[in-house]
């Protein structure tokens, strides 16, 4: 059942991460966008697939710092503090070789069909 706000549904935003350890530069900005949009009282989600999950893997977000902005872990820290809710394409993890077990601790494996679902239930949809 949606999360409701103030007696009303809240508005639900998806974000949508394809791009991998490989560039960097690409990574932050659906943390921060999440975030954001949880303060803003919307229930905010990224969905990571194809390359985009090998952000997920334990160890591999402490080695990414660009600039004077602080480690990608402590960017994806903060988001999972706030609320923001992560999942990790099921199929994007055999393709790739990642066991479930080598991903991050709030990480949900979910199918092809959750992201269809939440792409539908969104009222906003970006990708990365």
């Amino acid at each position: 059942m949606p999360e409701k706000s103030e007696g009303k549904e809240k508005k639900k935003i998806l974000y949508v991460q394809t791009s991998g350890i490989d560039t960097p530069e690409r990574l932050y900005a659906p943390f921060i966008l999440a975030m954001t949009a949880q303060a803003m009282d919307l229930d905010a989600s990224i969905y990571f697939l194809i390359k985009g999950i090998t952000v997920l893997k334990k160890g591999a977000a402490e080695k990414i710092k660009i600039s004077n902005f602080p480690t990608l872990k402590e960017i994806m820290d903060q988001a999972i503090k706030a609320g923001v809710k992560m999942y990790a394409c099921a199929q994007s993890c055999d393709l790739l070789n990642m066991p479930k077990g080598d991903l991050i601790a709030g990480v949900k494996v979910a199918g092809a069909a959750t992201v269809n679902d939440l792409v539908l239930e969104a009222d906003g949809v970006l990708y990365f």
